[in-house]
């Protein structure tokens, strides 16, 4: 027999609400209905990096299936807050297409421009407008991402005002200087103060040299644990333990590694 709690046609957005909503009725599915807001942070956190990860594989069947994973968190999210008279699901789509609308006054109404750049501006000029005249151009930056994206975001953000080296020559002269203090730092918390300044720094480099700080890091992390890993697979096909090579013999393994990467 059919159940007629199952929406006739699942390729729809209201299907997934109707689902999502069943699921937290009294009579719907038990974990889903002690949800909270709070509770589901780390979902929400967990299946962005998963549809980050599906974009770095290129691989586009998981990515399609990682998006719609990501599209729960946020339809349950809505679902709860609907539920506790927050806010409805329409008023997420609402709000979020009138922002659209509003800063892309180039598509919607009869500001010109002519590249990228200029519209970033526009952008960064109808925020501002929004913006408490009080607060930081800062404020709407969440400092809960990962902290390589947040100085990435932040110093563009201040680029956009002016807050700027003029060439990239400056920021390398300041990579350097930043090495320096490193290496003259005395305590502990020095040490660690410079490294971080040496990290936001390299940062600033990286951007203005259209390297995105975090995907660089992550596919330099991917790199190392294929290597690695191949590193091990050698041990094992050559009856070697590898805790008991010396370092020189590691080493050379590491560059047989890179060459197989290569």
């Amino acid at each position: 027999m059919a159940n007629n709690k199952i929406p006739k046609d699942l390729s729809t957005f209201g299907a997934l609400v109707d689902i999502i909503a069943c699921l937290r009725a009294p009579d719907g599915c038990p974990w889903d209905r002690e949800q909270t807001h709070a509770s589901l942070r780390e979902y929400l956190l967990e299946e962005s990096y998963e549809a980050l990860a599906a974009l770095d594989e290129g691989d586009t069947d998981k990515l399609c299936q990682e998006l719609g994973d990501l599209l729960l968190q946020i339809v349950l999210q809505a679902q709860i807050a609907r539920e506790a008279g927050e806010f409805e699901i329409a008023d997420v789509l609402t709000g979020i297409s009138q922002k659209l609308v509003y800063r892309h006054p180039h598509v919607f109404g009869d500001v010109k421009v002519g590249t990228a750049e200029e519209v970033v501006h526009n952008w960064e000029e109808l925020k501002k407008a929004e913006r408490d005249a009080e607060s930081s151009m800062l404020d709407s930056v969440p400092k809960q991402m990962p902290a390589l994206a947040y100085a990435q975001k932040i110093q563009a953000r201040v680029a956009g005002a002016g807050f700027d080296w003029k060439d990239i020559q400056g920021v390398i002269e300041k990579v350097a200087e930043e090495v320096h203090e490193l290496q003259e730092a005395g305590s502990a918390e020095e040490k660690s103060n410079e490294f971080g300044d040496l990290l936001f720094t390299l940062v600033n480099f990286a951007r203005r040299q259209g390297i995105d700080s975090e995907t660089a890091l992550r596919e330099a992390n991917d790199r190392f644990y294929r290597r690695f890993a191949f590193m091990e697979k050698l041990c094992r096909d050559r009856g070697l333990k590898f805790t008991d090579l010396s370092f020189d013999d590691q080493n050379k393994l590491w560059d047989e590694a890179k060459k197989a990467s290569a």
